[in-house]
């Protein structure tokens, strides 16, 4: 038995996002309402397993005991790599191992990772193979299919014969990035397909779900799936894991945004602008948010933008 057979039914994940989902972010969502399991943004196996950049994306899997269970996501096309990169992250304390298979981004891509793997179904089998031999349980997190909709089935029938303890899907592909709806009308059909061929592995639909009473909605309709992942959603809303949505004050939002510069100094995080992404989360729909977000944008530290919102 692992983590993934204790979760509830429905259990709530946070999307890993790139750049996004960091421990400084997580534990801020935490706060306001916490997931059921943790995702860390995504970490190429290759910097890891090579000494001169493995510092720098080592970071990508800093994680507080707090956050918990907590599943290490990461990325290449290297089976090698994924052996050597598991067996190091069984050592830090992970619950599992998540492999992208999903992800759209340029560079990714032409590297040979990500959603290229959708092209490539021996290799996912090889790489899916090296990172169980860790012994964490093994996720992957997918698409669709690479430019089109009907590549699904296959797919994901070479990913659900390979013996995962979950496999996430996010409902658009690759070509589609997130420009169009996610393909809600297939749920019906992947969770049938998951049934027949893996009912031991856990379901988590990914697109367009926006907080916890959406997702329970969703479930209701198909009831057979296990879970739902919040990417996107959590900009609009970051109480969107909270039983039963409700109206948050500025002052609520305030409060969590000097949670969340606290967070950032006390990790120590190398650039302040990346963090300016944030601040539409928490500044907005007031009289006089639009003028205080540009005043924010032009300020060069934490002390600066606490000093605005105080």
């Amino acid at each position: 038995m692992t983590f993934w057979d204790k979760l509830p039914k429905p259990f709530l994940a946070l999307a890993p996002m790139e750049d996004v989902t960091d421990v400084v972010f997580r534990l801020t969502v935490a706060r306001a309402a916490c997931p059921d399991v943790f995702f860390t943004e995504f970490m190429n196996v290759s910097g890891f397993c090579h000494e001169q950049g493995r510092e720098s994306v080592a970071r990508r899997l800093v994680f507080s005991p707090t956050e918990q269970p907590i599943v290490a996501q990461i990325w290449g096309n290297n089976p090698e790599n994924f052996a050597q990169t598991a067996i190091e992250i069984a050592k830090m304390g992970f619950a599992g191992i998540d492999i992208n298979m999903g992800c759209p981004d340029k560079k990714v891509v032409k590297s040979g990772g990500g959603s290229a793997l959708i092209l490539e179904p021996e290799l996912a089998k090889e790489i899916i193979a090296a990172t169980k031999t860790a012994g964490l349980p093994t996720s992957v997190k997918t698409r669709l299919g690479y430019s089109k909709v009907d590549e699904w089935r296959p797919w994901l029938t070479t990913l659900l014969e390979q013996n995962l303890v979950g496999l996430a899907i996010h409902l658009r592909t690759k070509k589609e990035m997130s420009k169009v709806l996610a393909h809600r009308e297939l749920i019906g059909e992947i969770a049938q397909l998951r049934d027949q061929i893996a009912p031991n592995t856990k379901l988590t639909i990914n697109g367009d779900i926006t907080d916890r009473a959406h997702a329970m909605k969703l479930h209701e309709e198909f009831p057979s799936v296990d879970g739902f992942m919040i990417g996107r959603g959590v900009f609009a809303n970051p109480f969107c894991f909270e039983d039963g949505p409700r109206s948050h004050s500025r002052e609520e939002l305030f409060e969590l945004l000097n949670y969340h510069l606290d967070l950032f100094d006390k990790y120590e995080k190398p650039k302040f602008e990346p963090l300016k992404r944030f601040l539409k989360i928490y500044v907005k729909d007031f009289p006089g948010s639009a003028d205080l977000r540009a005043k924010l944008f032009e300020c060069k530290n934490t002390d600066e933008v606490r000093a605005l919102i105080n």
